[in-house]
Order: C-alpha cells, then sequence, then structure tokens
C-alpha cells in the first residue's frame, strides 16, 4: 500500500528516512523552512554529509517543499527536524495540516549551548513529545526511533542477532473542553 509521507527536516535523518520510504515506493516530500535556500548549498555540512542538493540529485523521487507544503502532502508526517526547533518547524508546518495525522517524532531536544556532550534542553518533568502533543492536541504523537541513528532507524535487521528493546510512547490525547 502506497502511502504519502511528509518528512520535516533535510538533515542526515531526515534524508535517510525519506530515501528509505520513496525506496519502498511510498511519495515522500521533504518540507524545509526555505527550498530555495536548502537547495542554494552546495557544502557537505559540519560531519561531512552530502548538501541537501546533493542527495537529492541521487533520489529525484523525493520531492522538497516548505514545512506546510510537506506536511499537507502527507498521510503521515515525520519531525526529523533539530529538537530545539522542532515547535518552530511544526508551527511553520500548520496545525491544520497536523491536525488527524500521525505525527511521527524522532527528535531530540538538544542543547549544544555549553559545548560537548550535549544536554537535553526538555527532561525529567516533561518531553518534546508532551509538548509536541500540547501544542498540536488533534495529532496523533507517536515518539519513537529517537534513541537510535538514522541507519538503524531504517534497517532495524541490523539488530536481528542480538535482542534489543526499542521505545515508542504515545501521549494520551485530552479532549478539549467545550
Amino acid at each position: 500500500m502506497k502511502v504519502r509521507f511528509g518528512i520535516l527536516g533535510t538533515g542526515v535523518v531526515g534524508k535517510t528516512i525519506a530515501s528509505r520510504l520513496a525506496g519502498l515506493e511510498h511519495e515522500v516530500m521533504v518540507g524545509t523552512r526555505d527550498p530555495a535556500e536548502t537547495l542554494s548549498r552546495n557544502e557537505p555540512d559540519a560531519y561531512g554529509n552530502p548538501s541537501f542538493s546533493a542527495w537529492q540529485e541521487e533520489h529525484p523521487e523525493v520531492r522538497l517543499g516548505t514545512f506546510a507544503e510537506a506536511a499537507a502532502h502527507g498521510e503521515i508526517v515525520v519531525n526529523a527536524t533539530a529538537g530545539a526547533v522542532s515547535l518552530e518547524a511544526l508551527e511553520q508546518a500548520g496545525e491544520a495540516n497536523l491536525n488527524g495525522k500521525i505525527l511521527i517524532d524522532v527528535a531530540n531536544p538538544l542543547d549544544f549551548s555549553k559545548g560537548m556532550p550535549p544536554t537535553l534542553s526538555v527532561s525529567n518533568t516533561d518531553s518534546l513529545g508532551e509538548q509536541i502533543q500540547r501544542r498540536f492536541p488533534e495529532a496523533k504523537v507517536v515518539k519513537t526511533l529517537h534513541t537510535m541513528n538514522a541507519q538503524l532507524m531504517v534497517d532495524p535487521a541490523q539488530l536481528a542477532a542480538t535482542d534489543h528493546t526499542v521505545f515508542v510512547g504515545g501521549t494520551t490525547r485530552r479532549p478539549r473542553p467545550r
């Protein structure tokens, strides 16, 4: 069954998930703040990964649009943005484009302000997934895969020879007061 996915984020995680889903013949659109600016970058990122434009040349079946266009396109939306800007990116995606949809959140709210290793900007009594669910109560938020790298996210068979646990969390949606 072909599904339309909207992937928010053009980094390594977003590109890895998008290429895997497209390889499984799903319709995929990746969202970014400014598609023209994203495509104008030609240099590898700080970690040596290819630019989005170089990656897209190898994946022409994956479309690029704004966060709002990708969220509107997707029957399922994946938040693969940097956790520190996830709420802002989801705001740009638009509440109407998220309502009633499964929103898979793979982001980590990493805070690099004190250098390495990063800390979490949200922890202990709250989580990014809970913040997203509170802000977008009509979305069906699923928090998962954020405890592994992108290659494992798309190919869990790499772990088949060992015993592993993958965390999947959802939040309880409370009805809005009338």
